[in-house]
């Protein structure tokens, strides 16, 4: 068996250690900040509003974070930490060959840390009460087992990547969301031209941030993660979607998940 085949084999014959692990449930439920936190029996064409309206969720709280963990979408899920996972380890292993000892450090350092995040089958949605009830076509239906979380607002943003140490910022509003890293120190491993900002709503987008391709009026708002992605110019290394698909998984988090 190739050395490619055996650390596939590995990475998934570790997935319940990983918190792959489907879980089994009997009921959708709401929690966090609402005023009734409920679990009720799942019924075929239940849809959001039916399970958010009668858990109240405060009126003036941080919608914008509210997450929704849907079922279906957690085998999709786990396919893809398995294939950020697997090519941090192809990184970890081309930058040893190549007496690269920094990357290395780096590939296995976000190894760890990806590894330490669970799968959530997070489904980006509005989850506005007021929103749902007015628009029906984001009303989707819902799943046994799904769950919907209202956490607090988070008045920071998080810096994570190539970075010298994970970074926590006091938000600041209409601060351009390059303007975070000017205190949080990149390492000389880190791409220069780009980064990837985490929206806490699940959304995610690449952002030009070097003097030759520099896009302004890019903001970062409370609860916002930024991902300084990780330079590889070894043409050789097969890790080409590494930064983007590390993005697409860290967007599918709860705040309190990617908080240090």
């Amino acid at each position: 068996m190739s050395d490619v085949k055996k650390l596939t084999a590995s990475l998934l014959l570790s997935a319940s250690v990983l918190g792959f692990a489907l879980p089994s449930r009997a009921a959708v439920s709401v929690s966090g900040e609402v005023r009734q936190p409920i679990s009720v029996t799942y019924t075929p064409g239940m849809r959001l509003l039916d399970v958010i309206s009668q858990a109240h969720p405060h009126q003036n709280d941080y919608w914008l974070s509210a997450a929704w963990m849907h079922q279906p979408l957690l085998e999709q899920q786990t396919r893809l930490k398995v294939g950020v996972l697997f090519d941090l380890k192809m990184l970890q292993r081309g930058a040893l060959l190549n007496n690269n000892d920094a990357l290395a450090v780096l590939a296995e350092n976000l190894h760890g840390y990806v590894s330490s995040l669970p799968v959530t089958g997070r489904k980006v949605a509005n989850l506005n009460p007021v929103a749902l009830e007015v628009n029906f076509a984001h009303n989707y239906l819902v799943s046994d087992g799904d769950q919907v979380v209202y956490p607090p607002r988070i008045n920071r943003v998080r810096v994570v990547g190539a970075v010298a140490k994970p970074c926590r910022l006091p938000y600041q509003a209409m601060q351009e969301a390059r303007d975070y890293l000017d205190n949080c120190t990149r390492l000389k491993e880190a791409d220069a031209d780009f980064l990837w900002l985490i929206h806490p709503d699940g959304t995610y987008k690449q952002v030009p941030i070097a003097a030759w391709n520099r896009k302004d009026g890019v903001y970062a708002v409370a609860g916002s993660t930024i991902l300084v992605p990780v330079r590889n110019t070894n043409q050789d290394l097969p890790t080409p979607d590494l930064n983007e698909q590390l993005a697409q998984f860290l967007a599918t988090q709860l705040l309190a998940e990617v908080a240090p």
